[in-house]
């Protein structure tokens, strides 16, 4: 049984918990892991530049893995059809196994390979459950979350993960690959990527070592904390899940398996938001484009370039917005309380297509996945299926006052307002000219002032959306 089996691996980039994998193993065969640049399919939306820079982290550490059981992976570019037929021509395969992908119609693929002969083989693996298991008393999917939520808890758990195999079958001959360093992922000029190497380190035992923190350190405050901007209160796993490095069931199972508490329902809650965001997905693939309530197609989004450079810059005189903004540009990623303080300001208070800011968020996330990020946007749009109601407008002082009281966010990354007293540092123009002066800070000159008027925004945004009937 020589004829070896290919391994299409896409934001499933580990050996855990990995069923395809397992699959392939369990034939006997040799196996060839294989990822191809660019090349999901036809119509697949290329990776923005931060998840560029994570995708080359995370395929140095999974080829470093697959040596160490004796394989290794082999790189090929994109488009995936001729890529895979290539490879099938050239080692003789006749399967090829991968991990589906909610939101990519992948049975064109599937039959294209069983026309030429060869098995195609899907697997779960990327969700808790499949959508196609959790539907409404109806029969119908979800479309609003908490009731999704309840419903996924009267489930049977997700199968218990399985571990990495200690070895994976290799052919006796290797395909030609490209080299990772020749894949135009990481930037060269200008090197931009200075603080996500300081941030993060992509990889599965980085993911898995990340998650066991937070178990041991975060988790049981986690239902208070996670709002905090300036506390270490969240798990950081968002990369490593958006790329596979470790997958929704390994986390589920490794938080029940501890003891229970009010922290560990909380996050499990939100690992439940991300199986919502895919499960839409999976209806409406174009939900990066298409809101999901129609009556949004009509909505008079304003043209302001100027207002969209500066939320882009972190320079809109409102500094709790703004250090969620350089914040993301720095590291690549945002507390997602910030998240929505910063969509809810360029939606609401600068009324700008909430296209506008997930495109935005697409090319500086290092999470950017094609769930989470149209839907969370959707969200604070109010045009999604499970959506904030159009009448909440985030105050960004009041939201800056509640959760950095001490103003500890702002001073990290809006240095300029560091000497300000916390009483001023979430409304420096509210600040008497003395306080100012002894902060070193001059609106307009070392500091911006406020770009909008808030109270004025808000009336502005709700006549909107009034008049548009999407209110």
């Amino acid at each position: 049984m020589t004829t070896p089996v290919l391994l299409w691996l896409r934001r499933d980039l580990r050996l855990a918990d990995h069923p395809a994998l397992t699959a392939a193993v369990a034939t006997g065969r040799p196996v060839i892991p294989v990822t191809i640049l660019d090349g999901e399919d036809e119509s697949a939306r290329p990776l923005g530049g931060a998840a560029r820079w994570w995708l080359h982290g995370s395929l140095a550490a999974l080829a470093r893995d697959l040596e160490a059981r004796g394989s290794r992976l082999t790189l090929r570019r994109g488009p995936v059809r001729p890529a895979l037929e290539a490879l099938i021509r050239e080692t003789g395969a006749e399967a090829v196994l991968w991990t589906r992908r909610p939101g990519t119609d992948e049975a064109p693929l599937a039959d294209h390979l069983a026309a030429l002969g060869v098995t195609a083989r899907r697997f779960g693996g990327a969700l808790l459950h499949e959508p196609e298991t959790v539907r409404t008393r109806q029969d119908t999917p979800f479309r609003v979350f908490t009731p999704f939520w309840k419903h996924l808890q009267t489930l049977e758990p997700p199968p218990r993960p399985r571990a990495a195999p200690d070895h994976i079958p290799a052919p006796t001959v290797w395909p030609a690959g490209d080299a990772l360093a020749d894949w135009p992922l990481r930037p060269e000029a200008p090197d931009w990527a200075g603080g996500l190497r300081a941030t993060w380190t992509p990889g599965e035992a980085a993911a898995r070592d990340r998650l066991e923190a937070f178990l041991d350190e975060a988790m049981a405050g986690y239902d208070t904390r996670r709002d905090a901007l300036a506390d270490d209160g969240t798990s950081r796993l968002s990369p490593h899940l958006c790329f596979g490095e470790i997958g929704p069931r390994q986390i589920w199972h490794a938080v029940r398996d501890r003891l229970p508490s009010a922290g560990a329902e909380a996050f499990l809650r939100e690992l439940g938001w991300r199986e919502f965001c895919h499960h839409l997905l999976h209806q409406h693939p174009a939900m990066a484009e298409a809101p999901l309530q129609a009556r949004f197609a009509r909505f008079a989004w304003r043209d302001d370039p100027d207002g969209l450079r500066a939320w882009q810059r972190g320079m809109t005189g409102f500094p709790v917005v703004d250090a969620a903004m350089r914040q993301l540009w720095h590291t690549g990623w945002m507390h997602n309380r910030a998240r929505m303080i910063a969509g809810s300001f360029l939606v609401k208070d600068l009324l700008i297509d909430w296209r506008a800011g997930e495109h935005w968020f697409w090319d500086t996330l290092v999470d950017a996945c094609p769930a989470n990020n149209p839907c969370s946007w959707q969200w604070v749009a109010g045009c999604g299926a499970d959506a904030a109601p159009y009448f909440r407008v985030f105050n960004p002082v009041l939201q800056g006052e509640t959760f950095d009281p001490e103003g500890a966010y702002v001073r990290r990354w809006v240095p300029e307002l560091a000497s300000l007293p916390s009483r001023w540092i979430h409304a420096p123009w509210r600040a008497p000219a003395p306080a100012l002066r002894e902060a070193g800070v001059r609106l307009d000159e070392t500091y911006p002032a406020p770009i909008v008027d808030h109270a004025a925004a808000r009336t502005r945004a709700l006549a909107a959306f009034a008049d548009s009937g999407s209110g």
